[in-house]
C-alpha cells in the first residue's frame, strides 16, 4: 500500500528539482545557490533531497507495470 502523501511530496521535490535544473540549463541561474548560498549545508541536503526524490519516483515505473 503506497502513501499518497508521500508520492505527492516526492513528486513536488522532485519538480522543483528539475524546474532549478532548467534555470540552470537555460539561464546560468542556480535557484537554490542564490536562495541559500553556494554549497551550504541546507543546499546540500536540498539536493539531496531531490536525488532521493527521484528514486524514489523510479518506483512509479514498477507499479504502473504491475496494474497492466
Amino acid at each position: 500500500m503506497r502513501s499518497k502523501m508521500l508520492d505527492y511530496t516526492a513528486l513536488t521535490i522532485a519538480i522543483i528539482g528539475a524546474v532549478n535544473w532548467g534555470l540552470i540549463g537555460f539561464f546560468n541561474f542556480n535557484l537554490v545557490s542564490s536562495l541559500f548560498g553556494g554549497i551550504s549545508w541546507i543546499s546540500r541536503i536540498i539536493y539531496a533531497l531531490v536525488g532521493l526524490c527521484g528514486l524514489y519516483l523510479i518506483t512509479f515505473y514498477m507499479q504502473t507495470g504491475s496494474n497492466e
